[in-house]
């Protein structure tokens, strides 16, 4: 004779976790409110959090994809339309700036590779220079060479993956797809040369980690022979596409004056017509030496941005035949102790990364560690122009927007 187990019982308002029926989860869940639960702090925040009549405030991300990393927005809309705009940051802060004052030179290299993890060689070329400049180091020229040539494919990785995820915050998928072989192919030829995929640590002191291989030069020569072919048919399955050209045009539209005021650099800057390049208005390394063009826009919008992007493939393709062209013979390291132990003073290095000015500020004591490394990351500042190009555009045209800045939250939240 059998009997039945009594059926368990729960507290009231509760029920078993589906992970885990050990764990009693309250039914009672609590929807998430943009409000924040304490009293305005400053009069922005009292008047962006005051509703008037028919408006409302949508709280997105830090989840949400399309915010291009852990960044939270909280819109305020009066229909369909956005009125105001509250970007609220912090959510991948790492103390990047801290933890480089803390680690000798050398290693600060790979500290600051995940900032802008999607381009990581600009990252540590900044402080790379900056270090070289407070020890007087003479880099041996196939190591800028080779330093040019790895930047400028990270370069275009970088801009392929932004093509492809501006396509898809507008609604296309395809592009996403194209985007991501392309930049796969790039990322597998620099982890032949660097050793990995994403954050690459490649960089160092007075040169780089290692000479040009077999692998990466044999990966690299395939995928020359038909990048242009395949760049300029990614290219085309935006251009032609009807939807995104006529949603893009005149959507997040900024002028050269405005652009300047809120210090942006970049492809940001230049597609609002103003030609300003870090590798043309302050050279550094062999860049003096190449021969290339700086695309300007004078539309202002996320499709002069887009197009913009588009145009510095291309460029950055002429650099690297260059650079393969007159790569001389050499070494690539300058002969350096282990310990490094600069002189007193300070030192401001900044270079043109995918997303504009990307500077670093050292500022050595004499000892092994940096007294101070501030580091100036382009995306912070593109960020802040939010607030200016969202309010009048529709909701579904926020992100399009947003992804047109082409931000990095690792930067922003360093």
């Amino acid at each position: 004779m059998t009997t039945e187990t009594p059926p368990r019982r729960f507290p009231v308002g509760t029920h078993p976790s589906a992970d885990d029926p050990r764990i009693l989860v309250h039914d009672d869940y609590e929807a998430f409110e943009p409000v924040p639960p304490y009293p305005p702090r400053t009069e922005r925040e009292a008047e962006f959090y005051t509703l008037g009549e028919g408006e409302l405030l949508l709280n997105v991300g830090p989840q949400h994809p399309s915010t291009h990393g852990v960044l939270r927005v909280v819109l305020k809309l009066e229909g369909e339309r956005v009125v105001d705009i509250d970007p609220v940051l912090g959510y991948l802060h790492r103390g990047v700036e801290k933890l480089c004052e803390n680690a000798d030179y050398h290693q600060t290299i790979s500290q600051v590779d995940p900032l802008e993890y999607i381009s990581s060689l600009f990252c540590e070329w900044t402080p790379v220079l900056a270090y070289e400049k407070l020890l007087d180091v003479e880099v041996p020229r196939r190591a800028e060479y080779i330093r040019v040539l790895s930047a400028e494919l990270n370069r275009i990785a970088s801009h392929a993956l932004f093509m492809g995820w501006f396509a898809l915050d507008l609604g296309g998928l395809t592009p996403i797809l194209y985007s991501f072989i392309e930049r796969d192919e790039i990322v597998e030829m620099l982890a032949a040369l660097t050793g990995q995929r994403m954050l690459f640590n490649y960089f160092r002191i007075g040169g780089v980690n290692g000479d040009l291989n077999h692998e990466f030069m044999s990966r690299l020569g395939d995928w020359m022979s038909r990048a242009t072919t395949q760049i300029e048919a990614n290219i085309g399955l935006l251009n032609e596409n009807e939807i995104l050209v006529r949603r893009a045009a005149g959507m997040g539209v900024m002028d050269a004056e405005t652009a300047l005021r809120w210090c942006m650099t970049g492809p940001n800057l230049r597609a609002t017509g103003v030609p300003y390049d870090i590798r043309r208005a302050h050279p550094y390394s062999v860049y003096p030496e190449l021969e290339f063009d700086i695309p300007t826009k004078t539309e202002g919008d996320s499709l002069a941005r887009y197009l913009l992007r588009a145009e510095e493939i291309k460029q950055s393709l002429r650099i690297i035949d260059q650079c393969l062209e007159r790569m001389p013979d050499g070494p690539i390291m300058a002969k350096l102790p282990r310990l490094l132990r600069p002189r007193p003073g300070r030192a401001w290095a900044a270079i043109e990364g995918p997303r504009g000015l990307y500077g670093v500020y050292a500022i050595s004591d004499g000892t092994d560690q940096p007294f101070r490394l501030k580091i100036h990351d382009p995306s912070f500042l593109h960020l802040g122009a939010v607030g200016m190009l969202l309010p009048g555009n529709l909701l579904a045209d926020t992100m399009a927007i947003m992804a047109s800045l082409d931000p990095v939250m690792g930067g922003v939240d360093k």
